[in-house]
């Protein structure tokens, strides 16, 4: 009995791609438990060839056949549709080798589309940037953050920041993806997000329906957790925490995102960290790790009280691992990476997290468990970048 190319797709996440000149990242894929249905078996196809070409680069359809196990049949009907979509170009012929006509070789029109990605996180300004699909910024732009946080005024500014950068792309766009604070639903509504005023907000939606283009609206942690994950070193499990004008962590465990049953996961900002009160938080709470550890609370702290340097970054620190330390001992984790200002994480902060994590975890089992600042730039604009990529192409 042989085997259709329905019945034998692969999901894109469960392909393994090599690295290449053009891949956005190693070839390193989320995961998925889902099983491929009949019914969703040509979807599945599509993703799978344009996630072969995504990672592996120009290849010809033969080339792709051997790569993902379809025949040169459906290959060929899938390309001929990519084509004609203008998602796939035919580059040339490729330098003969031997007897025969020469393939074709075949990309994803890398330089044909563009990506928009918002960045809402930031203590003093909304960023944005125009994207090539290969992950580089083309173009930014950012405006000023509102003084309070008013849901109406809020939007205002980020509808004007993406207009802009509607105007400054050069190429058709493929879609917006938005990394903001907040508790986001899969859909892109905002459940809550104090620092920005929204609540019930259907950010997605109006924003694509104002832009007329698909957007994709995520938590700004669980943006920046994808970038890392496909840009960076990171490990199959650990926790990126994002510090900015909030504090949230996004989460991957076994090389899949960890969203929670409320879409709640990684929202540690509003946890209280110890009994003795503390800075009052925008959520009305005394002494949230957010109130103690955003970008704008230590700057005003030291700069109240320069002399107080080290005391402040080390009671930063330590009080992050206090909060961190259950989640890191409950869900095994290998890592703890944090992306924020280089001044206030790298040295005092960092050590001092690392000294209580390790005192608050079982000695001999968690000693290794290591605690750093990304390298990476932009990691929540390039996030941003792989939602679209995967939401609208299915390339992870």
């Amino acid at each position: 009995m042989s085997v259709s190319d329905d019945q034998r797709a692969a999901s894109p996440s469960e392909y393994g791609g090599g690295a290449s000149a053009h891949a956005f990242g190693p070839g390193r894929h989320l995961r998925s438990r889902s099983k491929v249905l009949p019914e969703h078996a040509r979807g599945h196809n599509r993703a799978l060839v344009l996630q072969t070409l995504y990672h592996a680069g120009a290849m010809s359809r033969a080339d792709l056949s051997r790569e993902t196990g379809l025949t040169r049949v459906t290959i060929s009907d899938l390309v001929a549709e990519f084509i004609a979509d203008g998602i796939v170009i035919e580059m040339g012929v490729r330098e003969a080798v031997g007897p025969g006509k020469p393939p074709i070789l075949i990309d994803i029109d890398r330089i044909g589309h563009q990506i928009l990605g918002l960045d809402l996180s930031g203590p003093s300004a909304f960023e944005g940037a125009v994207l090539s699909l290969d992950g580089d910024v083309l173009e930014r732009r950012e405006v000023t953050r509102p003084d309070s946080p008013d849901g109406e005024a809020v939007y205002a500014a980020t509808l004007d920041l993406a207009r802009s950068l509607v105007e400054a792309s050069t190429q058709p766009l493929l879609g917006v993806g938005i990394g903001t604070p907040g508790v986001v639903r899969p859909d892109g509504l905002v459940l809550s997000s104090p620092n920005l005023g929204w609540s019930n907000f259907p950010l997605e939606a109006k924003l694509s329906a104002d832009l007329d283009l698909p957007v994709l609206a995520r938590n700004d942690a669980n943006a920046a957790v994808l970038a890392e994950y496909t840009f960076g070193d990171a490990k199959a499990d650990f926790m990126l925490i994002k510090l900015g004008r909030g504090v949230g962590a996004g989460l991957i465990t076994g090389s899949q995102p960890l969203l929670g049953s409320r879409f709640a996961a990684g929202e540690i900002g509003h946890v209280v960290v110890g009994t003795d009160g503390g800075p009052r938080c925008a959520c009305g709470k005394d002494g949230c790790l957010e109130a103690w550890l955003s970008v704008s609370r230590m700057r005003e702290a030291l700069a109240a009280d320069p002399e107080a340097h080290d005391e402040i970054l080390r009671d930063s620190g330590t009080r992050m691992a206090i909060a961190i330390a259950p989640i890191v001992a409950a869900l095994d984790l290998s890592e703890v990476v944090l992306s924020g200002p280089a001044d206030l994480l790298d040295g005092i902060l960092i050590d001092a997290a690392i000294e209580t994590l390790h005192a608050r975890t079982l000695e001999g089992v968690f000693e290794d468990v290591v605690v750093r600042r990304t390298h990476q730039d932009d990691i929540v604009l390039r996030g941003a970048a792989v939602m679209v990529l995967s939401g609208q192409l299915g390339v992870s």
